[in-house]
């Protein structure tokens, strides 16, 4: 049987992997992109280099990693250091944004633009998180499990709060966060923002 263990160095692979075939809209965004490891480079390996006490893993019974939990505790805090020290020793290695079209240079734009401004959330849900399960995990309770053990970490630090944001085509992620007790909160286009309060 899988089971949660804190993450450990050695597990970016695997996580990045994870990102990847989880990346678009729950499904598989191999190719998607013409640089695949810019999902994990946004959305997994800032948050284990940043908060790798706040990181949790699935792991299968031939001790695969099959999902995660990340994420960190002051978003604001997160974003200043992500701009500051994580995207410059980052962007170099990814095509040029003058190179760059769709939904490439969308991710592009939304890294630059990281860290420039007080986040929409942060004020009410300081925290934030990102969550990704391979299909042999999903619909067996390891998400849920997850989001438990972070939220309580999360408590155990004082936090007042923790929002997230899912693709508003991710049908499976926008059913799943209610049913934990996120709440829906106002949110721009093509996406959905959850908020869940931990005072």
């Amino acid at each position: 049987m899988p089971r949660l263990r804190p993450f450990r160095a050695g597990d970016e692979a695997a996580l990045a992997e994870i990102c990847l075939r989880t990346a678009d809209d729950g499904a598989d965004a191999t190719g998607v992109l013409p640089d695949d490891d810019l999902w994990a480079a946004l959305f997994v390996l800032p948050y284990v280099a940043r908060h790798p006490d706040l990181a949790l893993v699935v792991e299968t019974d031939d001790g695969r990693v099959a999902g995660y939990i990340v994420g960190t505790p002051d978003t604001d805090a997160f974003e200043e250091w992500f701009a500051r020290d994580w995207w410059p020793q980052v962007a170099p290695h990814r095509r040029p944004r003058g190179e760059a079209e769709g939904r490439y240079a969308d991710l592009l734009d939304y890294a630059a633009a990281r860290g420039t401004s007080a986040h929409a959330y942060a004020r009410d849900h300081p925290a934030h998180l990102h969550i990704d399960l391979l299909p042999e995990v999903q619909g067996r309770g390891w998400g849920r499990r997850l989001v438990a053990e972070f939220v309580q970490a999360l408590r155990d630090r004082g936090v007042s709060g923790v929002h997230l944001v899912a693709s508003a085509g991710n049908t499976g992620a926008l059913a799943f966060y209610p049913r934990l007790g996120f709440v829906a909160l106002p949110s721009g286009p093509g996406e959905r923002a959850f908020g869940m309060s931990l005072d």
